[in-house]
């Protein structure tokens, strides 16, 4: 019963490509429409068949985890291109798609992320160790999406294109202060203050970012211009002449955007420009899939710019820029992945062979949906007046390298019309 239910779901999702499946009672089956190259998989036990039949986003990658679905060949990328290519045409199941609607339900529920609640769930992924990020990240420790101008380009190229893209669209002037919401190992303030002279304070809730960018911040010799603190952007007292959070949204949670929109408003000043920069779905709301919650990214969830707009909207704050970036995190996805294959060996010594199949999922899992189910990232340039940026986005063509180190900047801004 359990191989014919089974037989009905494949069916349904692989209208595309070529997926063979070895069962575990030794019956074999090819699903698709025989393009592509083909993909084998192989099921240990029937507990791995009902498991995905009852709850597949869940099971697929658990399963993967566990080796009670084997690759064969260890073609993960192969794989997982193949489903998310054929999901993201939205080839499901009539159970799926109640499974998605009870989770879209259930999402507020998920994503209420408090002040105790988020500190834990902050530390559930990124106060793992040290270690393990420098193994696939690059040098400065950028961990969210970099600015590929070339295919070319290096990932260290990408992420040091990143931020200078970002710190162009803040018109930052000298001594001006900024606030880094969820500033992660540093890299992102530290750029701030060397290269555009700003005096930065940025904010995390993991203990082991924190004391990184702390140790960075004084081996550079830049820790009076900038203070990282161990501080929900919640607590934060002052008022700023910039805001920059690169990679934070996507934690906040839907029933807490207006309280951030909010934030960000009242701790800018009058002609202050904020720069949001987030994971986003080209799609309706929907959920976060339910294997990145349990081991990923706990009360994580990626809106769409509809979800986002609206509390903008409500918190008067007047969008000067939204810009979308498409393949540039799937690219840097792909750069991770194979730092990551590199150092695997490592990894599975700090952890273990399930920690690395887990990390494995997920960053391929990324990559996929980067590139296949219309996932994106989002930067909002945020402002309480609309005069604050110029009129035009040539401020940001000018010098397509980036800014030079300390340049200064017309404590003016100019516009189209003068």
């Amino acid at each position: 019963m359990w191989e014919k239910l089974f037989d009905h779901m494949m069916a349904t999702v692989f209208q595309s490509g070529s997926l063979k499946v070895n069962f575990p009672s030794g019956r074999t089956e090819i699903y698709g429409d025989g393009t592509r190259d083909l993909v084998e998989v192989s099921f240990t036990t029937r507990q791995a068949l009902r498991q995905l039949l009852l709850n597949p986003d869940l099971y697929a990658g658990e399963t993967y985890m566990d080796g009670t679905m084997v690759v064969e060949g260890d073609d993960l990328r192969g794989f997982l291109s193949l489903i998310v290519e054929n999901v993201g045409r939205d080839n499901v199941t009539t159970w799926q798609r109640w499974l998605g609607r009870l989770r879209t339900w259930k999402r507020r529920m998920n994503q209420r992320n408090r002040l105790g609640i988020a500190r834990k769930n902050v530390a559930h992924h990124y106060d793992l160790s040290g270690a393990l990020y420098d193994l696939f990240l690059d040098t400065d420790k950028q961990y969210s999406c970099a600015y590929f101008r070339t295919p070319q380009d290096t990932l260290e190229q990408a992420q040091a294109q990143k931020k200078a893209h970002i710190g162009k669209k803040l018109l930052i002037e000298k001594d001006m202060t900024v606030l880094d919401i969820g500033c992660g190992w540093g890299g992102m303030g530290l750029t701030l203050a060397r290269d555009f002279g700003a005096r930065v304070v940025g904010v995390t809730l993991s203990e082991e970012q924190h004391k990184v960018a702390c140790a960075r911040a004084k081996a550079e010799g830049l820790d009076d211009r900038v203070e990282f603190r161990l501080q929900d952007y919640r607590e934060v007292p002052e008022t700023f002449d910039r805001i920059v959070s690169v990679g934070m949204f996507e934690h906040v949670g839907v029933p807490h955007y207006e309280e951030y929109f909010g934030q960000v408003r009242n701790k800018l000043n009058d002609g202050g420009v904020a720069l949001i920069h987030t994971i986003g779905r080209v799609a309706p709301p929907g959920f976060t899939n339910p294997w990145v919650l349990k081991y990923i990214f706990p009360g994580g969830y990626v809106p769409s710019m509809s979800e986002a707009l609206v509390p903008i909207e409500n918190q008067d704050l007047y969008p000067t820029d939204i810009e979308v970036w498409r393949l540039h995190y799937a690219e840097t996805l792909r750069h991770w992945h194979e730092r990551f294959m590199a150092n695997y060996d490592r990894v599975e010594e700090l952890y273990d062979a399930r920690f690395c199949r887990m990390w494995r999922w997920y960053l391929v899992a990324s990559e996929m949906t980067f590139r296949y189910n219309r996932q994106c990232v989002f930067q909002f340039q945020l402002a309480k007046k609309q005069e604050a940026v110029p009129l035009t986005r040539e401020y940001l063509c000018a010098d397509a390298t980036g800014p030079s180190p300390k340049r200064k900047r017309s404590s003016r801004v100019h516009h189209a019309a003068e």
